[in-house]
């Protein structure tokens, strides 16, 4: 689909721009922004093209939220815990063990 590849889009819309900018001049010594009917003809696609953007401006912000409120509900933590569980032989400890001579601080000497 043409408008879901975001490079396409830019790319069309970067050389629209262009030349829209050199149409200025153009349209200047060729004395057209004195016919009504091209004023009329460039505001109607100043209208559309506005709406245009802004719908697809929306659109993206409704991806985006839909992402988001998709990220809150998956567990990540849990999903990585079982995947681990599921590949390894990993069991959880009863109690920890704890080992006196690494029970102390670095630095500290026994009595």
């Amino acid at each position: 689909m043409v408008q879901g590849d975001p490079v396409f889009m830019r790319r069309v819309n970067g050389w629209l721009a262009v030349i829209w900018i050199l149409m200025i001049p153009i349209s200047l010594m060729m004395g057209w922004l004195d016919s009504v009917v091209y004023v009329s003809a460039l505001s109607l696609w100043a209208l559309v093209s506005g709406h245009w953007s802004a719908w697809q401006a929306a659109r993206v912000e409704v991806a985006q939220l839909e992402d988001a409120k998709k990220r809150e509900k998956e567990d990540l933590v849990a999903e990585v815990v079982a995947a681990l569980l599921a590949r390894t032989n990993v069991e959880p400890a009863t109690a920890p063990v704890l080992d006196p001579d690494r029970a102390r601080p670095q630095g500290a000497e026994a009595n």
